[in-house]
């Protein structure tokens, strides 16, 4: 009896190889992860030395009104999320740009390629960082941000009672549910973007920044030239910011929502056509890429 052709080779299950791609792209690039920690320590040691005159700050906050109060307290943690926030999006931009540009270039493409390893599930394993490795590990550096800086200002304003109540006046729970939803609203808009980079970095062979880039502002600088409108500035403008409207209620200047969850509206941003078409164009953008991927050969 022929005992090899009774062996039934192993499967491997879909998910292993997605798992060890996404492993591989952190390995490979930890500027994904060392640049959000990089600046969650700046803004903790810039908000550590601005401790030193906090008790004498706080004298003068309890002569505000009370939304005044409740938006300078927030604003060092509104700041400490907004930064580590663009500082994911510069950091997905520019890893996409160069994701599947980078191993054309160096060749290591001829390498991944031998392993069984599919082109969409490379293409996905680096779509995951910007669209799902990031934003949890914003949430996770602001969320630890916020409870260093809460420690600390507990511990220097000890002994005034006062002034440690406006530290905890804050809904910080609350605050972190709706950043958690900003995350994930934000990494739905700007999802046509991070495909439109990797579709970039598979087609052309240098100057991926520029392909991507310069061919909208050649446009929207044309249109304002030629026609003296700004349509296509417009468009860019709402296609990077366009999800705060959407996805919380807009309040008038100077005005904080006293309720973080009350401002969120997730209904009119899933009802939004726009935020489905930019994803029906992420999927296009996507699948060209695999297609790259599969066709172009090292740099």
């Amino acid at each position: 009896m022929n005992v090899e052709s009774n062996v039934v080779p192993a499967t491997m299950p879909e998910t292993r190889p997605m798992y060890w791609s996404v492993r591989r792209e952190l390995w490979e690039n930890r500027s994904i992860y060392i640049a959000p920690l990089v600046v969650a320590a700046v803004v903790l040691f810039g908000f550590l030395i601005s401790t030193i005159g906090m008790p004498g700050r706080r004298r003068a906050l309890l002569m505000l009104a009370p939304e005044q109060q409740r938006a300078t307290i927030g604003m060092p943690y509104h700041l400490a999320a907004t930064m580590l926030i663009l500082t994911a999006f510069i950091v997905g931009v520019f890893y996409c740009l160069d994701a599947l540009h980078g191993e054309r270039r160096d060749r290591s493409i001829l390498f991944w390629k031998s392993l069984p390893v599919s082109d969409r599930i490379a293409v996905l394993s680096k779509s995951s960082i910007p669209l799902v490795f990031l934003p949890l590990l914003v949430f996770a550096l602001t969320l630890t941000t916020h409870l260093i800086m809460l420690l600390s200002s507990t511990v220097k304003l000890l002994g005034n009672e006062a002034g440690v109540a406006t530290v905890w006046r804050l809904p910080f729970f609350q605050l972190w549910l709706a950043l958690l939803y900003a995350l994930v609203a934000i990494a739905l808009w700007h999802t046509p973007i991070y495909a439109w980079m990797l579709l970039v970095s598979a087609w052309v062979r240098r100057a991926t920044f520029l392909w991507a880039v310069f061919p909208f502002l050649a446009v929207a600088a044309f249109e304002k030239g030629a026609f003296n409108t700004s349509y296509v500035g417009s468009f860019l403008n709402y296609r990077l910011l366009g999800w705060f409207k959407l996805a919380f209620v807009p309040h008038q200047h100077g005005s904080v929502p006293i309720e973080p969850l009350a401002a969120i509206t997730p209904g009119k941003l899933l009802s939004a056509p726009d935020l489905w078409i930019g994803l029906v164009f992420a999927a296009l953008f996507l699948a060209a890429a695999v297609r790259l991927r599969r066709n172009r050969e090292p740099i």
